[in-house]
């Protein structure tokens, strides 16, 4: 089931954050003030399933962007990361936004995600990222 996250969702969410193998944090430390900020908001989504958080979305309705979805790798390929996602974007289209937007890595994972859920690819950000938009709707 997808529901907002709490605060009290914050030790799992940076378990799982921690645990991915691709897109891994140098700096954990310079996200808390956004996670806290998108979490008091409603603006952040767990996947719990029989008391267990799987993963986790949020989406950043100051620029319409996706800020994070991410897997805990034991339950990836179970559709729960598109879920999220939907949920983000959903999110996004309900606060006024007609297209979102979220950066990933080359060659990754994420990017082939991304481009299966039908995001398109329109530039690069300054560290080579790429920038990917979808419509909402």
């Amino acid at each position: 089931m997808i529901r907002v996250a709490t605060r009290a969702d914050l030790p799992r969410i940076s378990e799982i954050r921690l645990a991915v193998r691709e897109n891994v944090l140098s700096r954990p430390d310079k996200i808390v003030d956004a996670v806290q900020y998108l979490i008091d908001r409603d603006a952040f989504w767990v996947f719990e399933d029989d008391g267990h958080i799987h993963g986790f979305s949020s989406a950043d309705p100051r620029d319409g962007s996706i800020f994070a979805l991410f897997m805990d790798p034991a339950s990836e390929g179970r559709g729960i990361a598109r879920a999220l996602l939907d949920a983000a974007c959903r999110h996004l289209a309900r606060t006024g936004h007609a297209r979102a937007s979220l950066t990933t890595g080359t060659g990754t994972r994420a990017e082939r995600f991304y481009r299966q859920q039908g995001w398109e690819p329109t530039g690069r950000t300054d560290d080579g990222q790429i920038i990917f938009e979808k419509a909402l709707g």
